[in-house]
C-alpha cells in the first residue's frame, strides 16, 4: 500500500527518472484491486439504482499514475518510456532487473533505499 501511495501522492505525473520492479508492481496490485472491488459496488448499484460509475471515476483517476509509473520502469531498464507501447517487451521489461547505478534517465532508484 505505501508503494501505491508514493506514486500516487509524490509522483502523480511524474515522467521523469526510474521505479523499481518493486514499485512498478506494487501499483499495479492495488490498481487491479481498486479496479476489481469497485467493479463489485458497480455491479451492486447497477442492480439496486440503474447504473454504476464508480469504476470509471477510479480508473480515470489512475490513468495518468499508471503511465507515469509504466514509463519510469521503462527508464530503469534504460529504454525509453516509447517501449511501452510494445506489448509483449513492454512485460519483459517491468520483469527484469533495472541497470545497476546511474543511467541516462537518473539514479539508481534502489541505492535511494
Amino acid at each position: 500500500m505505501e508503494m501505491f501511495l508514493k506514486v500516487v501522492r509524490d509522483n502523480y505525473a511524474n515522467f521523469n527518472g526510474r521505479a523499481r520492479r518493486k514499485e512498478y508492481w506494487m501499483f499495479y496490485l492495488f490498481f487491479i484491486l481498486l479496479i476489481i472491488g469497485t467493479s463489485i459496488i458497480d455491479v451492486i448499484m447497477a442492480l439496486t439504482i440503474g447504473f454504476g460509475f464508480l469504476t470509471w471515476i477510479v480508473y480515470l483517476g489512475l490513468l495518468v499514475p499508471f503511465i507515469a509509473v509504466s514509463v519510469r520502469r521503462m527508464h530503469d531498464t534504460g529504454k525509453s518510456g516509447w517501449f511501452m507501447l510494445i506489448p509483449v517487451y513492454n512485460f519483459i521489461l517491468t520483469l527484469i532487473e533495472g541497470d545497476a547505478g546511474e543511467n541516462e534517465f537518473g539514479a539508481d532508484p534502489k541505492s535511494d533505499s
